[in-house]
Parts: C-alpha cells; sequence; structure tokens
C-alpha cells in the first residue's frame, strides 16, 4: 500500500470534528484557505445566467417551404402539433406560418431537426 492510500484509507476514519481541526490546521500551515474554491464555484453559476439572459427564452418554429416531400412534411408536422390531417395540410401549403410558438430553444432545435430531415425550410424566430 502507498503512502497515499494509507493517508486516504486514514483521512476516512476521521469524525467529522477530527477532519474540520484538520482543515483548520492545514489553513494555518500552508497559508490557504479551504472556503476559496467553494466561493469561486458558487459564482460561476451567475455569469452563466448572465449569458444565458443575453439568449432568448422562446423561439417561433417558422415553416418556410416543405421541399420535394410535402406528405412527409405534412406527417412530421402532426406529429408535433396534434393538428388533423387537413388543418396539418393547410398549415404545411400556407408557408411562412408558425409550426409551433413560444418553445425554448431545445424543444425548437429539435422541432427544426426534425423537420429539416424531410426536406422542409424552417426558421427559428426569437421572441
Amino acid at each position: 500500500m502507498s503512502t497515499t492510500e494509507a493517508l486516504l484509507e486514514q483521512l476516512g476514519k476521521l469524525t467529522l470534528v477530527e477532519a474540520a481541526d484538520l482543515v483548520k490546521k492545514m489553513e494555518e500551515k500552508f497559508g490557504i484557505s479551504a472556503a476559496a474554491p467553494v466561493a469561486v464555484a458558487a459564482a460561476a453559476p451567475a455569469g452563466g445566467a448572465a449569458a444565458a439572459a443575453d439568449e432568448p427564452a422562446s423561439f417561433n418554429v417558422v415553416l418556410k417551404g416543405f421541399g420535394d416531400k410535402k406528405i412527409e412534411v405534412i406527417k412530421v408536422v402532426r406529429e408535433i402539433t396534434g393538428l388533423g390531417l387537413k388543418e396539418a395540410k393547410d398549415l404545411v401549403e400556407a408557408g411562412g406560418k408558425s409550426v409551433k410558438e413560444g418553445v425554448a430553444k431545445a424543444e425548437a432545435d429539435d422541432i427544426k431537426k426534425k423537420l429539416e430531415a424531410v426536406g422542409a425550410q424552417i426558421e427559428l424566430k426569437a421572441v
């Protein structure tokens, strides 16, 4: 058993009070603070949230065209929207209409991928 493994074994046997005391002594001896990494980790999500605030929260998925596979596009539109055959056909043929409105970025991307896979032209508009 290496010294590192032996040390880990001993640390695993410490009580909470002994572990807290060990942390204090290490901070004093080495001039470090165990609280600093926690503060940095807590600040990181705040920065990520600020970046996310710049991106729109919801999108409209707009069908610009149906390409060569109109029937396949109608099937996917029906699956996504739950519309009946006639309503889905009318939506696809109208062009420039929203398939879904006010959806999250991930859902909008998923819908876009499904429709583009069958030949539709899609535009995501931020709301």
